[in-house]
């Protein structure tokens, strides 16, 4: 019988990830799937547990969280692959943003999710391929933030008992008025070289990241390529003009941004470069960025 691994950060989404195990168990059990469920102790583990699980012969394993726990899940899952996509993901969404998740076709009630593993609908995705100053390598399924929201995913750590959207609005304003420095960047896309003031750079393989910012609306998670969203620098004023059009998706028409298409990314800077992955924070700061396309590297289920 197929063995099924459940992952669950019971931090995510402020501590509401160890609330739904219960009711994951239950859903699960009603849906006649053998699995083992684990709880995460802390940062890097379910890299650790899902790596493992590919090893042990679980077909399907399943990240209980936000973007994060998905995000080691699928580093752990990659770890085992020799050329292949290696087991199949599923996710349950409990955290702050659940971007990759969602924008794949999961849905976000508990029951509905577990249904979705039980159908056992799959489609197969691309992935990133970070390196970061020559030596730190990560896999991300969703999008790398360079600059501006970099940023705001550092100030959204300072921020408690806050979720979703009421999470991500206060960090996006003290990001614009306290803690944003715009670099110096030389970019370069496919081979083809430009230097700007960046006020952000975001690297997609899907079209949503925080939740509720739709950075890169024509970016499909199975094309090939990644979406490159290019934002030049600007007064702090028109930062404020311009969140609202990142959320709607329709900043793609103002004069400050740009976007392409790549399957390989460079970016340098002589100045720190804040960034997230998949909405963690890796390091403190880069100063050399190398980003690629894995096309066809995930195998997940979905509803759609």
């Amino acid at each position: 019988m197929p063995k099924t691994m459940v992952i669950v950060n019971p931090n995510a989404g402020k501590g509401y990830g160890a609330t739904i195990i219960p009711t994951i168990e239950r859903c699960l059990r009603r849906s006649g799937l053998a699995f083992d469920l684990v709880q995460t102790r802390g940062i890097g583990d379910a890299i650790e547990v899902a790596s493992l699980a590919s090893t042990q012969g679980y077909d399907t394993i399943v990240a209980v969280g936000g973007d994060g726990t998905t995000h080691e899940v699928i580093n752990g899952m990659m770890a085992q692959v020799n050329g292949h996509p290696t087991g199949t993901l599923a996710c349950i969404p409990a955290g702050s943003g659940n971007d990759f998740a969602v924008m794949n076709g999961t849905p976000t009630d508990i029951h509905e999710a577990c249904e979705v593993i039980a159908n056992g609908h799959t489609q197969v995705v691309d992935l990133g391929l970070l390196t970061i100053d020559g030596s730190l390598q990560r896999y991300f399924d969703n999008s790398v933030g360079i600059g501006f929201d970099g940023m705001v995913v550092i100030e959204t750590r300072k921020i408690k008992h806050l979720r979703g959207v009421l999470l991500y609005l206060p960090a996006v304003l003290r990001t614009i008025f306290v803690s944003m420095k715009i670099p110096r960047v030389e970019l370069v896309l496919d081979g083809e070289v430009q230097e700007l003031d960046a006020l952000m750079l975001t690297i997609c393989n899907g079209p949503r990241e925080g939740g509720s910012f739709h950075l890169a609306p024509d970016a499909l998670f199975d094309d090939g390529k990644l979406d490159v969203v290019i934002a030049r620098a600007v007064s702090r004023f028109e930062m404020l003009r311009m969140v609202p059009r990142f959320m709607r998706g329709t900043h793609l028409n103002h004069p400050a941004v740009s976007t392409s298409k790549a399957r390989k990314v460079e970016i340098r800077s002589k100045d720190p470069l804040h960034l997230h992955v998949d909405g963690e924070i890796l390091i403190d700061h880069a100063h050399q960025i190398e980003i690629e396309v894995v096309p066809r590297a995930l195998r997940m289920l979905t509803r759609f």
